[in-house]
């Protein structure tokens, strides 16, 4: 059985949103003889991470309210490497999505190496879109799922019916198809998102 670790890596330095400073995670090292210990702060929208309603709407659910259950099952990678600005409903009116769908969107953005401002993001017609067809998760391999769209749509069109947002997924080495998803969030409480490590399996384990 073969899988995909679609996890991007956490250290100093690594992209983060915008380039900023104080989004940057920090890694304090002490070492007392033998003994090393490191202290670790960080964003926690820092890397992947899935979100939590209160990230964008204001009194929404924080992040212990998404299940573990939620984020182990079957997810769907679409390659829409093509897109050159953001993914739209016209971009996606060849796919066929389904009521209980997770989708993993595959765009130019896994072969960035540094935070790039004019990423491919997702926009409001194919939040809409992915809404009105019943999906419950999306994911991208970007550090926002929108990016110049005033007010937040695509964050609140989606969040608005309890469709789980994941970003800052890598897929570059992943094919589209069907995989088993098993992501793991820190077990965080009454915050607003969550690092998590994702896993994509060929198949679905145990089966």
């Amino acid at each position: 059985m073969k899988f995909f670790d679609v996890t991007a890596p956490i250290y100093t330095g690594m992209p983060v949103y915008k380039n900023k400073p104080e989004k940057q995670p920090s890694l304090d090292t002490v070492t007392n003889g033998y003994v090393t210990e490191t202290r670790l702060s960080l964003d926690v929208h820092t890397g992947t991470h899935v979100d939590a309603p209160l990230h964008m709407i204001t009194d929404g659910d924080t992040i212990e309210t998404v299940k573990i259950e939620q984020l182990v099952r079957p997810v769907k990678v679409i390659d829409v490497t093509s897109v050159e600005e953001a993914i739209s409903a016209e971009d996606l009116k060849d796919e066929s999505f389904n009521e209980g769908d997770f989708v993993l969107f595959k765009t130019k953005n896994s072969w960035d190496e540094d935070f790039n401002f004019d990423f491919i993001y997702v926009n409001e017609t194919a939040a809409k879109l992915l809404a009105d067809a019943g999906v419950v998760g999306v994911g991208i391999d970007a550090l926002g799922i929108e990016r110049a769209q005033e007010g937040h749509p695509t964050h609140k069109t989606l969040m608005s019916k309890e469709i789980i947002i994941m970003e800052g997924l890598r897929l570059k080495d992943v094919p589209a198809g069907n995989y088993f998803m098993v992501a793991a969030p820190l077990r965080l409480q009454g915050v607003d998102a969550s690092p998590a490590r994702v896993l994509l399996f060929t198949e679905t384990p145990g089966a």
